[in-house]
């Protein structure tokens, strides 16, 4: 017999399937280890097809077969092929992010609890037990294994092993004797086994609006063939009900489900709500997860042994069968958009799975993605629209605080005087605030007054951040290069520092300095380094134990906090004059979630929108909850402009230790690609832009060089970046990756 088999670690230029024979049961989907090469190093890889006949010459044998334990599916092998074709990755990369760290290892890391029990009756137990010197059991330990299981007839081994004076030896002794049996039982790692512990059995009461759009949603799924379906509903309108709804209905009928958060910040929050009502069926993927829960997680779903998946981003490749629907909530969040290989869009796998399934795809938002709302206003998606609060509640009023008026009038940190007076209303009501700047770090930058040099990070092309704690010190964002506080200008010697910008550590210490009764939470990628920090502090801020949840985007999206009643946004300009052609809707749709945290539960929410652009158009939409004006305004100016969605976007990223290589090799892909549109592919629309340097330029001492396409993504014009990819696999010093439709150009 034979096989083809897609290698794990093939270099782009040579990923295709290659032929071994084998005289062993193989089946397709085996992981295998296989000769490669002149030196016939051992590779690992995946066998896509058993075939009776090669047409190769000096065909190599399959040298081994892993555990049958880890194994693709059929549509797990499609899915590798998919992201291969759609992304440009290897098939090895796709395969990769589709298993769990840890399963290509020799041996598995699976837990078990073994069970020992006594294989001997009472009167056989005395026997061996006996002083006379006529009992078997002459070692002490093994003795007192025997007292131990006569009265309770079995353990647990970890139990046994802490018996005095015994050892793993000793139980080892008597299951070779034959006096005890031992019964192991795989064990599953899971960090959220509290949440199993409630049961909500209870109806879903759904409002005439939301039984409105469930019926709809209803009916797609019914239709048993692939669709999909954008829910859009402002801030509050209760579209966590219609989806569970949308759950019960598919797990009803035997059917599984994939339900996506953008944030493992909002996984708690879901995984209390799905949990308590789906019991051990679900399961939770994510990367904060460690290796070992990871793998249990996957086994679990690979096994049948769930219903829902509930996770981030990758949660969309979990190895589930006979799929209903698949749920992205916040699905216009740019985390769903993968920044290594393979540079996925979960949406786009999302909608090949349901696809291959004949199944209902929900996307859900508030404020959805312009190519997500363009295809539900051309037809292409169904559009259900929720346009009113659960309950009747009003959303929150959005106050604009002009921060230039704020300087003017002597206030130069980073708290107007309408925020705080809002927030000692808080104090003084017992209630909450959420306030949302997305720049973590005490100043975001410092220069010397004598000569104007910014302190910059050695190794990439942005400045250092100042974070407080202990002695200080100057941290990089980008690669985490960290130094100390340099007492003088390392250009000229100056002593005169300016500490310029702020970010949430100089926030927590303005609260502090000014509401010095009120408890602060500041929730930032420098607080929730812990495993399950997101969880202990999201619980504990709904419990009450802090009066301001104060963080960067993690804490402005998806949550649903009874008591939060003001929320306010530090510096609402983060965002709005980056140079990207999506600045304006990312700006639009993180203003409009955090707003929305507010008055959830009750009226009289309040929004406090701190800004240096108090006439700025975006931010007035935005605090008017206005997306259809939005709307209309930006696709305007995209039709115009051409932009996604009247056009694909494509990076071609030149990237090299060696800066003038990097410059060479830029002049080599330019070359190359204005000679194969001019030949080949002179009949496909192109607009080709650099190649110029990135936006960073220099990122852990690596320079970076772009090129960007404007183009429609098909089979040819995938087959014309192949050729790039191609051209530049062999370099070494040199890396060529590309990017289809990135979040951020």
């Amino acid at each position: 017999m034979y096989c083809e088999v897609y290698l794990f670690d093939a270099p782009y230029h040579i990923d295709r399937a290659f032929d071994y024979y084998t005289d062993r049961d193989i089946c397709v989907g085996d992981i295998v280890r296989v000769p490669f090469g002149r030196q016939n190093k051992l590779r690992m890889g995946v066998v896509a097809l058993v075939k009776d006949k090669s047409e190769g010459m000096n065909i190599k044998p399959v040298h081994s077969v892993l555990s049958a334990r880890i194994s693709f599916t059929e549509e797990m092998l499609g899915l590798c092929l998919f992201l291969k074709e759609h992304t440009l990755c290897t098939f090895g990369e796709a395969a990769k992010a589709i298993l769990p760290r840890g399963a290509l290892s020799e041996n598995l890391n699976i837990k078990y609890s073994e069970l020992l029990s006594l294989a001997v009756g009472e009167e056989e137990t005395e026997k061996l037990l006996s002083s006379d010197g006529k009992g078997r059991i002459k070692s002490e330990g093994q003795r007192e294994i025997l007292r131990y299981l006569r009265g309770i007839g079995s353990a647990d081994r970890e139990i046994v092993k802490m018996l005095p004076g015994v050892t793993a030896a000793h139980i080892a002794a008597l299951i070779k004797k034959g006096i005890l049996t031992s019964d192991k039982t795989e064990l599953y790692r899971n960090p959220y086994e509290k949440y199993f512990s409630k049961t909500d059995t209870e109806p879903i009461v759904l409002s005439r609006a939301q039984r409105a759009a469930y019926g709809v949603i209803e009916k797609l799924y019914l239709e048993d063939k692939p669709r999909c379906a954008l829910l859009h509903g402002i801030t509050g309108s209760g579209k966590t009900k219609i989806i569970m709804s949308a759950i019960d209905k598919a797990v009803a009928e035997g059917k599984k489900v994939i339900m996506m958060v953008p944030e493992i910040a909002l996984t708690p929050q879901t995984l209390s709500i799905f949990c308590s009502r789906y019991g051990r069926r679900v399961a939770t993927i994510h990367s904060s997860l460690s290796q070992g829960e990871r793998l249990d997680a996957w086994r679990r779903i690979r096994d049948g042994g769930v219903d829902v998946v509930i996770g981030t981003r990758s949660a969309v490749l979990a190895p589930l069968d006979n799929i209903g629907l698949i749920i992205m909530d916040e699905e216009h969040e740019h985390t769903y958009k993968s920044e290594s290989d393979p540079k996925y869009h979960a949406r786009d796998v999302a909608a090949y799975r349901c696809a291959r399934h004949n199944a209902l795809l929900l996307l859900a938002s508030a404020t959805p993605s312009l190519e997500s709302f363009y295809k539900a206003k051309s037809g292409i998606y169904t559009l259900i629209q929720l346009k009113e609060r659960y309950g009747g509640f009003e959303l929150p009023e959005a106050v604009i605080v002009d921060m230039r008026e704020e300087i003017r009038l002597g206030n130069v940190g980073p708290i107007s005087d309408r925020l705080l007076k809002e927030l000692q209303g808080c104090q003084s009501r017992d209630e909450q605030g959420i306030l949302f700047l997305n720049r973590r770090g005490y100043n975001s930058q410092i220069s010397c007054k004598k000569c104007g040099e910014v302190l910059s990070c050695p190794r990439c092309s942005v400045s250092l951040t100042y974070h407080v704690g202990g002695e200080g010190k100057l941290m990089c964002h980008m690669c985490g290069y960290t130094q100390k506080l340099p007492k003088a200008c390392p250009e000229c010697g100056g002593t005169d520092l300016s500490f310029l910008g702020f970010g949430t550590q100089k926030v927590e210490g303005e609260l502090s300095r000014y509401l010095p009764d009120m408890t602060v939470m500041r929730m930032d990628a420098d607080t929730t380094t812990g495993k399950l920090s997101y969880d202990r502090m999201l619980e504990d801020f709904r419990e009450g134990k802090a009066d301001i949840l104060l963080g960067t985007q993690m804490v402005a999206k998806g949550h649903d906090f009874p008591r939060v009643t003001l929320v306010g946004v530090v510096l609402a300009d983060t965002s709005l004059y980056v140079s990207d052609f999506r600045a304006a809707e990312r700006t639009f749709s993180l203003l409009t979630q955090v707003i929305g945290r507010a008055g959830r539960a009750g009226p009289g929410g309040r929004a406090i929108i701190q800004t240096y652009s108090p006439k700025n158009e975006i931010i007035k939409l935005a605090c008017l909850q206005d997306y259809d004006s939005f709307y209309e305004g930006e696709i305007a100016i995209r039709k115009e402009l051409s932009y996604p969605p009247f056009c694909d976007i494509v990076t071609l990223t030149l990237t090299s230790e060696d800066e003038a290589q990097l410059m060479r090799s830029s002049v080599t892909l330019s070359e190359f690609v204005l000679e194969r549109l001019n030949k080949e592919y002179n009949s496909l629309p192109f607009v080709v832009f650099g190649p110029f340097e990135a936006q960073v330029y220099k990122i852990n001492s690596k320079f970076r060089m772009k090129m960007i396409f404007k183009c429609k993504l098909n089979s040819k014009t995938r087959a014309f970046f192949r050729e790039c990819l191609e051209k530049f696999a062999l370099c070494k010093d040199v890396n060529l990756s590309a990017d289809m439709n990135p979040f951020g150009v």
